[in-house]
């Protein structure tokens, strides 16, 4: 399905990622910092460490010293960057995931492991979550199935009971074999699945499926962090929410997008987030409603 008002041919992510090249290339280059470019006519930017290991170009300095402090979020820098061989020159270490401009967990991380952000009560009420709990990244949650064994699904983050699922310049959310959503045990008790969106003989947005069981069967909120210039993002959350049986879970599902978030930030993240990844607090809002 097609985001509305989108002309033929238009791709909401490439746009994004283009525009996300750009500006971190300006960022490097203004800042000094160590970053290598990916091959291909559309290069993404991607950091590398200083060489004492003290800093990475991909987060602010404070973030990236309160990340290697803790053990869980140190982990999630090892996430070995898939596309790298090929992709990107050869350097002394593995190119990991969260180096690149366009990764939504550096995102993440950026807003979440950002000193002040823990302390951020206007942020907290955002994400109807209790202040002060840390978050824990790369979650595995259980999802039963059918047959009586359960599925670990990893979630991007957990915050104080709330599932996140980050997104970026994601294509989209996936999609799935009727036999795999369908294997799932609560899959007809929580969803109308005959409306879900399919395409052809395979569910669309299987992600937020899978995610929505995992928070049903957690006892769990569930937020999709996107940007407000990804509606067609928008549209397939709207999509799949509109098939929740039930008002009581959908309304611990929410999705916000990356902007609302900056409104609450404070000044100095506000401001990286602007520069890095053209996030703005005053960029007009869409409106979920009208898709």
């Amino acid at each position: 399905m097609a985001a509305l008002g989108a002309r033929p041919g238009f791709s909401y992510a490439a746009e994004l990622r283009r525009e996300l090249s750009l500006r971190n290339r300006s960022y490097a280059a203004k800042n000094g910092l160590l970053n290598r470019e990916s091959y291909g006519e559309q290069p993404v930017i991607c950091y590398l460490p200083t060489e004492d290991g003290s800093g990475h170009g991909n987060f602010l300095p404070e973030t990236y010293r309160a990340i290697s402090k803790n053990e869980n979020w140190r982990k999630r820098l090892d996430k070995v960057h898939a596309q790298s061989r090929g992709s990107l020159p050869r350097e002394d270490r593995r190119w990991r995931e969260l180096d690149s401009c366009n990764s939504s967990d550096a995102l993440l991380m950026n807003v979440f492991c950002f000193p002040r952000t823990v302390k951020n009560h206007r942020l907290f009420d955002l994400l109807g979550v209790e202040r002060g709990h840390m978050p824990i990244f790369g979650v595995k949650a259980r999802v039963p199935l059918a047959n009586g064994k359960a599925d670990r699904t990893e979630v991007d983050m957990e915050l104080g009971g709330l599932f996140v699922e980050a997104k970026l310049t994601e294509s989209d959310f996936q999609s799935a074999g009727i036999e795999i959503v369908e294997s799932y045990r609560d899959v007809h008790e929580v969803f109308e699945c005959r409306s879900l969106p399919r395409v052809g003989n395979r569910y669309a947005s299987y992600q937020l499926i899978r995610n929505v069981l995992a928070a049903h069967a957690n006892n769990c909120s569930f937020c999709v962090m996107a940007d407000a210039r990804r509606p067609d993002l928008i549209e397939a959350w709207c999509a799949v929410m509109r098939c929740v049986r039930t008002t009581s879970l959908r309304l611990h599902c929410k999705l916000i997008t990356w902007q609302e978030l900056a409104e609450q930030a404070s000044r100095k993240l506000r401001l990286f987030l602007e520069e890095k990844y053209g996030i703005s607090s005053g960029l007009a809002e869409i409106s979920l409603e009208s898709l």
